[in-house]
């Protein structure tokens, strides 16, 4: 079992710096995964009147990069009640309280439903069909290592899921070290002290 300071840490590293701001200042870094959830829990419920400003794109690359997500937590063929609860604590917590947490237990209710119905390879290419930026696609696998991580290493499984999601994003393979490397650094160094 995980235990709350370890859901907060991941959640923290989650929500961190993915990239410089849209203006290409690297002193206004950004979360793509914030941006993304600030759509997402702005999207309309069913008929309602769509907000100004609200992006849809920003909505399916926010259900892409939880999904990649997911896949990796289920690589193993299971996502047991454990598990499951601590993957909806992590992403509702690393929404920073843009997404309700019902909504997150919906959508990764209906992920569980879809990866049953579709397979593992059908929905890599779900996800990857939402990816439409080489930085969305290294989103989705960061976040994705970094959920890997949550049992403090990733296996061999996770690994050829990760790879799987990589490639299927237009990234190298090699890109699934790098990321795998990049997240543990940033957990070791973003722990708090023992």
């Amino acid at each position: 079992m995980i235990k709350e300071d370890k859901i907060q840490l991941l959640a923290r590293v989650a929500r961190a710096y993915s990239g410089p701001a849209a203006t290409g200042d690297p002193e206004t870094p950004i979360s793509i995964l914030s941006l993304a959830a600030a759509s997402y829990g702005a999207r309309p419920a069913d008929e309602a009147t769509v907000p100004t400003g609200f992006d849809p794109l920003a909505v399916a690359l926010f259900e892409a990069i939880v999904e990649g997500a997911y896949l990796v937590a289920a690589a193993d063929g299971v996502v047991d009640e454990e598990e499951r609860r601590i993957f909806e604590r992590v992403v509702t917590t690393a929404c920073g309280g843009a997404v309700p947490p019902k909504s997150i237990a919906a959508l990764v209710s209906d992920l569980a439903d879809q990866l049953a119905e579709d397979g593992m390879d059908r929905r890599i290419a779900v996800v990857a069909g939402q990816v439409h930026k080489k930085e969305h696609g290294r989103e989705v696998l960061r976040i994705a290592a970094l959920l890997a991580h949550a049992s403090d290493n990733v296996s061999d499984v996770e690994r050829s899921v990760l790879t799987r999601l990589a490639t299927s994003v237009g990234l190298e393979a090699s890109e699934v070290d790098q990321a795998i490397v990049d997240v543990k650094r940033v957990l070791e160094e973003s722990a708090p002290p023992a």
